[in-house]
């Protein structure tokens, strides 16, 4: 199992969240997304561990923009 933290930008509400969760979970091998809105923060939980190129895609198409952390 793998575990990785993503800093996003843009996300202010319970909807982003929704967006981010539902693009994110459509990655092969991902078992869990925990998305922080006022953190500004995605953690994936994937097995075996995805590229984070696939995360920063997903969220793109979420409507957001993953920024180094």
């Amino acid at each position: 199992m793998s575990t990785t933290h993503h800093a996003v930008h843009g996300m202010t509400c319970g909807h982003c969240a929704g967006a981010v969760t539902e693009e994110v979970s459509k990655i092969p091998g991902v078992t869990g997304v925990r998305v922080d809105v006022a953190a500004g923060r995605v953690t994936v939980e994937a097995d075996p561990p995805v590229p984070a190129d696939a995360v920063v895609a997903a969220v793109h198409e979420a409507g957001y923009e993953v920024v180094p952390a």
